[in-house]
């Protein structure tokens, strides 16, 4: 049963998490929140939709869906590197709330006056241990970790909401690449994340049906059941999120709320071991899954993971929509994505091929003026 929600627990997690390394330092710019619901709808949306399609036709994991996508495309190996870089966007994404995590419990435990008397490298090292070995329970910690961070957030809502003074500024090219960098990162678009929930929940349904049932359920299947419940839990959590922006929360509820990324961040780490467990087995896989993670919270400075995080995921974004809007058969997407009408094809096949790649090369283009600056 928790199989079948894990993708509806990342929809609501994904934002909670990542909102603090992407928003403006004046939360209440209302241009970048418009430039985020943008690119919310033309470049999220139609990747999600690519996800679950390819899903549903490869019925398999992205590392192993992929080399058979290839193979009936009769694509280039080339495109396979699209799992390998969902997994690595997905241990990028652990180590950046891992190494905050260990900043922020740092943090409550000093207004505690209950600092350990160890380094910070040594408690981001001790964390990694324990999210490492908590990703061992699967899709388990997500609940927990959902109900500690509304916890912890509650008991900050004590204090009352910020106050949000919200205004008009410049728009420019760097404000459009935090706003599409924010919107991939929250929706999970590029780390296969929905890919791989749909497909646990595929394998549950072919294992309990028969082929008669598998044949009806095929006829009833529409992408869009799966996708717009994601999508709209996102924006409503996004909302949420930027109204929660600058709120205090008390040491105890901090405690609780890093606590519950601990979590979190365990299903991500679950979830690169099993994809990297396709080429090298389970216990290899995790021990790659370990150190790779350790390396990037010890010895990588937090700002510089944000930039690793923007870089590697929209690269793996663009692979994804190049694939799928051009290297994938018409035919094909066609019966993946089963909509109703012809036209919401049509306009999805536009945005897959054309507006999402040049969206996310103008992003690129704007983090580069910015990091330049």
């Amino acid at each position: 049963m928790m199989i079948r929600y894990a993708s509806y627990f990342i929809a609501a997690l994904l934002p909670l998490l990542l909102f603090r390394w992407f928003v403006p330092a004046s939360v209440g710019e209302i241009d970048f929140w418009l430039l985020w619901l943008l690119a919310m709808i033309v470049v999220s949306l139609p990747v999600v939709y690519a996800e679950i399609a390819l899903a549903y036709r490869s019925v398999d994991a992205p590392l192993a869906g992929m080399q058979k996508l290839t193979r009936e495309a009769d694509a280039s190996p080339v495109w396979r590197s699209f799992g390998w870089l969902a997994a690595l966007v997905s241990i990028v994404i652990a180590a950046l709330v891992i190494s905050g995590a260990s900043t922020g419990i740092l943090a409550a435990l000093t207004e505690l006056n209950s600092v350990p008397d160890v380094p910070s490298f040594a408690l981001a090292a001790g964390l990694i241990v324990i999210t490492v070995l908590l990703s061992l329970l699967g899709v388990a910690p997500l609940p927990i970790g959902l109900g500690l961070m509304v916890v912890g957030l509650l008991m900050g809502l004590t204090n009352g909401l910020p106050t949000t003074h919200f205004a008009m500024t410049g728009i420019n090219l760097s404000e459009w690449a935090r706003a599409v960098a924010l919107a991939l990162v929250s929706v999970g678009a590029g780390t296969g994340l929905y890919w791989f929930g749909q497909n646990l929940v595929a394998k549950q349904v072919i294992t309990a049906n028969t082929h008669n049932m598998q044949k009806r359920a095929t006829s009833e299947y529409r992408a869009t059941k799966s996708v717009l419940p994601i999508w709209i839990l996102q924006l409503l959590v996004g909302v949420v999120v930027l109204l929660l922006s600058g709120m205090a929360v008390p040491p105890i509820g901090q405690l609780l709320y890093w606590g519950g990324v601990l979590f979190v961040a365990s299903y991500l780490l679950h979830y690169s071991t099993q994809q990297l467990a396709h080429k090298f087995g389970l216990v290899i896989s995790l021990i790659a899954t370990f150190v790779l993670a350790l390396v990037l919270v010890v010895a990588v400075p937090t700002t510089w993971l944000v930039g690793i995080l923007v870089i590697v995921s929209t690269v793996a974004v663009l692979l994804l929509s190049i694939f799928a809007g051009w290297q994938m058969k018409i035919s094909h997407l066609r019966k993946s994505l089963n909509f109703g009408n012809e036209a919401f094809y049509n306009l999805w096949r536009v945005a897959i091929r054309l507006v999402v790649p040049l969206a996310l090369l103008l992003a690129l283009i704007g983090w580069v003026m910015q990091w330049l600056s």
